[in-house]
């Protein structure tokens, strides 16, 4: 369920406060039987205020962001790691996804190298095994990273079904040549580019610690 917008109640003050005042400089008119030079002037200056602040509101309602809906995933809240791993390697993984989880707006986040999960944390999917469909291949190719601003309007967003189902947002982060760090949020377009140079900071330090693993550490 979506979560309503904090600010709404912000944007919209102006315009009450301008119809209220409108109304009230309105009904003073009406009621006043003889209307003098002051009050006529009065009455000009109120309707200019008022008129500003409706369309201070409305430009508001234009202009300031609003925050994303966001939606409670489904799924339930874990923390897996690989067992295999060395407890050096736990501990960072552990240390990285904790980052990502407190300091951006990721729910979910999946950790995948040389063809295994090494860490699944944050609002987990029933499905445990990743499969890479043509996305998360591309990352994995290309070594360059893919934002899905809003997964639902993409159709291939079937092949993330290792993430909560109703995942609204998607980054694929490559962990050098052989990996993806996988993040998944409760609000589209929720994502800043500060957030993105978080994720690409931890991908390369993630990189540097799993790259030294030997093959037989990780399969």
């Amino acid at each position: 369920m979506a979560k309503p917008d904090p600010n709404r109640i912000l944007r919209l003050l102006p315009i009450a406060v301008g119809v209220l005042g409108g109304s009230l400089l309105f009904t003073n008119r009406i009621l006043t039987p003889e209307l003098s030079n002051s009050q006529a002037r009065s009455d000009v200056m109120g309707v200019i205020l008022s008129a500003i602040l409706i369309l201070t509101g409305l430009i508001w309602q234009q202009i300031q962001p609003r925050t994303p809906d966001s939606v409670e995933l489904i799924g339930e809240e874990g923390f897996e790691l690989d067992p295999e791993l060395p407890d050096s390697v736990k501990t960072e993984l552990a240390w990285a996804s904790h980052i990502l989880l407190t300091n951006t707006v990721t729910r979910s986040l999946i950790v995948y190298y040389r063809g295994k999960v090494l860490l699944r944390r944050g609002i987990l999917s029933s499905n445990k095994e990743v499969k890479p469909g043509a996305i998360l291949q591309r990352v994995l190719d290309k070594q360059k990273p893919i934002y899905l601003v809003a997964l639902n309007v993409y159709p291939g967003k079937i092949e993330f079904s290792y993430l909560p189902e109703n995942t609204q947002g998607v980054i694929c982060q490559p962990i050098g040549e052989e990996g993806v760090l996988i993040l998944g949020a409760n609000a589209p377009r929720s994502y800043t580019k500060q957030d993105e140079n978080w994720v690409s900071a931890i991908a390369e330090k993630l990189d540097n610690t799993l790259s030294q693993l030997k093959q037989t550490d990780v399969n």
